[in-house]
């Protein structure tokens, strides 16, 4: 799909399309593993991807075998989450995850076929899960591909360098712009990351780390 989306961009954003030439983006496949990304993705809320791998490698010893359940989530103190490295509020979001759908108030099989607001909607009525993180799942576990996260700040700074901005856009042109990436707005947030990324030698944004 990234070769539709560099087309659109050829048409719709010349500036897009010429950083995109440049740029290899892997492909992404809905997730075989709602829970575990979630759960992934809760850890990496406000962290770089490398800290997040770090952290998340730690919580995942806490779990026989490494398969990350609501069930286990339930079992497991919250001193032993804290101890591999997690926040308080993480360990309460990440519980409240798990809380959530043993209780069947949130049903992740449904999350497949529901579209990216009732996603977000959805998510985002368990505590500690945010729009930011609900807008992770749908790029990088439920991989829509018309999704862009107007708060994060590595895509700020991307579009910042990318159109040699001083500062962040105004509500207007940022409207714009994301007008006329869609119907390929995640693949515009991929890039964005990338330039981003390559500015700061960050590791980018990514799926959860196997």
């Amino acid at each position: 799909m990234y070769h539709r989306a560099k087309k659109h961009f050829k048409r719709a954003d010349p500036h897009l399309y010429e950083a995109a030439l440049g740029i290899d983006i892997e492909e992404i496949t809905p997730s075989k593993d709602l829970f575990r990304d979630i759960v992934w993705t809760i850890v990496g809320q406000q962290l770089s991807a490398r800290a997040a791998d770090a952290i998340f490698a730690r919580v995942l010893t806490l779990f026989p075998g490494r398969r990350v359940t609501s069930v286990r989530v339930m079992k497991i103190s919250d001193e032993a989450m804290r101890a591999a490295g997690l926040s308080m509020a993480k360990v309460r979001a990440i519980k409240a995850f798990a809380l959530a759908v043993e209780r069947k108030e949130l049903t992740l099989l449904k999350l497949a076929t529901s579209t990216d607001e009732e996603v977000i909607v959805e998510l985002t009525k368990v505590k500690g899960i945010g729009p930011w993180t609900a807008e992770m799942v749908l790029m990088f576990s439920l991989a829509r591909p018309d999704i862009f996260s107007r708060g994060d700040l590595g895509l700020r700074k991307g579009m910042m360098e990318l159109y040699g901005l001083r500062k962040l856009p105004s509500d207007r042109r940022f409207q714009k712009l994301l007008d006329a990436w869609s119907p390929y707005r995640t693949y515009a947030a991929r890039i964005l990351w990338k330039i981003s990324d390559q500015k700061t030698k960050r590791v980018g944004r990514k799926r959860a780390a196997k």
